[in-house]
């Protein structure tokens, strides 16, 4: 597997795997598509970085989102990883995550923090983060509407000395 920066044909792709996904509303799909085209438009910009993996022919298999939170030291928000449905039991997920790390802890970072919702389809994406090393640090209740809370996970992921 090749993980590499988005190029502009990925846009549709990632478009596709989101909507293949069912999990995903259309403002949230909007919002990504938003933070795609941004990226697109402004890649020197650092507010976003958005990384592709792609399989052994070449195919998109997933992808990642993620940036530095503004007004932090070393605090990093995971926006969005995504998998192929069909390929979400092979560790694309794993990977792309690893290399957020390993990109983030190069960049100098403490931690990455993440939200997700409390709704039972984003019950896997919990347990995907808690599986690696992601621990619940805060609960908004009916954030999202009543009923849908916020779920805000964290990783300690280097020392960030500044």
């Amino acid at each position: 597997m090749i993980i590499r920066p988005l190029t502009s044909p990925d846009k549709e792709k990632i478009l596709a795997l989101l909507s293949q996904r069912g999990t995903f509303n259309q403002d949230e799909i909007r919002v990504a598509i938003e933070l795609l085209e941004e990226k697109l438009g402004h890649p020197q910009r650092e507010d976003y970085e958005i990384f592709c993996a792609l399989d052994g022919t070449d195919d998109l298999v997933g992808y990642i989102c993620f940036g530095p939170i503004p007004m932090t030291e070393g605090c990093y928000d995971l926006y969005w990883i995504v998998v192929d449905e069909r390929r979400s039991r092979e560790g694309i997920g794993q990977k792309l995550l690893t290399f957020m790390e390993g990109f983030v802890v190069g960049k100098r970072a403490r931690r990455v923090y993440l939200d997700t919702s409390s709704t039972p389809p984003y019950e896997p994406a919990r347990s995907f983060y808690v599986k690696h090393g992601y621990g619940l640090v805060s609960v908004l209740e009916d954030f999202y509407r009543p009923g849908d809370d916020k779920m805000i996970y964290m990783k300690e992921v280097g020392n960030g000395a500044l």
